[in-house]
């Protein structure tokens, strides 16, 4: 074997030896002994400690408290549509008798209300505090496709979309123009 053979053989095995190392608790053994023994004392991973200190973050959050605007919530009113014998309302229906109990109690500052439309598709219409309002299809969905719906509009703001005239939005354009890849030097 030559040289050149023999340092890309190492290289492969530093590779492959990096590749399957797995991570290693620190330990160390305490000076002081304590009750005849030396105890040692593990150190938490740098992730285990950023993990626990997220979830203990996120234990504090009230998931109701996540999208309101300055701690108002802007939907107002929930109208839930279906039809009482329509094939399309089949999930709506599901999710009235199953979901729609806990989403009501889960959100007293909604007004939930039911209507019954035959002959239509079933939808969900949400009128939010802006004078704006949503409609959204719920036909063939099923019960957690319809309480995500329901979610998400109760989590929307109620502004409308506005479509953008460019991909991006600033307040201090350049006065250079914009970066493209066709720039040719």
């Amino acid at each position: 074997m030559n040289s050149r053979q023999m340092f890309t053989l190492l290289i492969v095995v530093v590779f492959v030896v990096v590749l399957n190392h797995h991570g290693v608790e620190a330990v160390r053994v305490l000076q002081e002994d304590f009750a005849g023994e030396n105890h040692l004392m593990a150190y938490p991973s740098v992730y285990e400690s950023a993990k626990s200190t997220v979830e203990c973050w996120f234990g504090m959050l009230e998931v109701s408290d996540l999208m309101a605007l300055r701690g108002v919530w802007q939907l107002q009113k929930l109208i839930v549509s279906y039809s009482d014998w329509g094939g399309s309302s089949r999930g709506i229906r599901a999710f009235m008798e199953s979901h729609l109990p806990a989403f009501k109690d889960g959100n007293p500052q909604l007004e939930v209300v039911t209507e019954l439309i035959r002959g239509q598709h079933p939808h969900l219409k949400a009128f939010y505090k802006n004078k704006n309002q949503r409609v959204v299809c719920v036909k063939n969905m099923t019960p957690e496709d319809v309480l995500l719906h329901a979610t998400r509009l109760r989590n929307a703001l109620g502004r409308k979309v506005v479509k953008l005239k460019t991909r991006h939005v600033t307040k201090h354009p350049s006065v250079q123009g914009t970066w493209t890849t066709d720039l040719k030097f």
